[in-house]
């Protein structure tokens, strides 16, 4: 629905991610709880485009210069070798097999910028797709959320996902995404997954999740997620610091302690750790598995080269 980021939703709010504006990590200390700040508006469907009810996040951020970028101009979307056109409009929906691309970007008014992306098709079960962005503004909100999406964002624009899916159920979420960040200048950014969750098996454009649960894989700039630490853990062989918080629904994070570009996962482990510490309900039904990244402030470019979601 990335202490952490100053996230005013997401993953909620013109939420692409869910867990949107965050803030810049106080490294090494846990950050104390902070109030609601800003806005996501969840991103709704394609089209006609509608967005859903806001729910803020904010987090706590380390004292720390000034960071500026001056956007670039915007230029008429052209493709690169062996990428499909870019496209530049504010919730773009990009559809492909049971995936979409959302050009998500709940946190725009926080900023001045421009972001794109492009879809490049599929090979076998797994999307390849891309986003490029440049944004300046306060290096705490998030701006953008560009993600590829695999079931539920505020409604529904693709089948055959397999999902909702109640917990108890003990169906794996199997998941690859490898991917690349080209950072043209420094940014406060991350990649990561963001899953929903509902209390019910038909959530629709009007139903805000009860839980959020991120998954960061790669962060840079010092951005760090809502809420504030809980534990660390280790999981499919990794350590993840473990972030709590509330923006009218509940948001875990996991931050992976050490960045990858390459992930083969059962995001079950993640959402088994939540209900082993009474966190999480297995009568929730996981709603949407999202795979992004939060730009608080930059210039760079995301490729991802195969991204994939397999239930059960």
């Amino acid at each position: 629905m990335l202490a952490k980021r100053i996230v005013v939703p997401l993953s909620v709010l013109t939420l692409g991610s869910a867990a949107a504006i965050v803030g810049v990590m106080n490294a090494g200390a846990a950050t104390a709880p902070a109030s609601p700040s800003t806005s996501k508006v969840p991103t709704a469907t394609a089209s006609p485009v509608t967005a859903s009810p806001a729910a803020s996040k904010t987090a706590t951020a380390m004292p720390t210069a000034t960071r500026t970028t001056t956007p670039k101009p915007t230029a008429t979307p052209t493709a690169a070798a062996g990428q499909d056109a870019e496209n530049c409009t504010d919730l773009a929906a990009l559809a492909r097999g049971k995936y979409w691309v959302n050009n998500n970007l709940w946190g725009k008014a926080d900023g001045t910028g421009s972001q794109c992306v492009w879809e490049n098709g599929l090979g076998g079960d797994s999307l390849s797709w891309g986003t490029e962005w440049t944004w300046a503004g306060d290096n705490t909100k998030v701006k953008s959320y560009a993600s590829a999406v695999f079931g539920w964002h505020w409604g529904w624009k693709a089948a055959g996902t397999g999902l909702p899916v109640q917990l108890s159920a003990g169906k794996a979420v199997d998941t690859r995404w490898n991917f690349k960040v080209t950072q043209t200048t420094s940014n406060v950014m991350n990649v990561a997954y963001d899953l929903w969750l509902h209390d019910m098996a038909g959530p629709d454009r009007q139903n805000n999740p009860t839980d959020e649960v991120m998954v960061w894989l790669y962060r840079s700039g010092g951005a760090g997620p809502v809420g504030t630490k809980q534990a660390t853990v280790t999981i499919a062989g990794a350590t993840w610091d473990l972030y709590k918080g509330n923006i009218g629904w509940e948001v875990y994070s996991f931050v992976r302690t050490s960045n990858t570009s390459a992930a083969d996962l059962d995001l079950t482990d993640f959402t088994n750790d939540l209900v082993a510490r009474g966190w999480l309900a297995k009568t929730k039904y996981l709603s949407s598995v999202q795979a992004g990244t939060e730009i608080f402030t930059g210039s760079g470019r995301l490729d991802t080269t195969a991204y994939s979601v397999k239930i059960g």
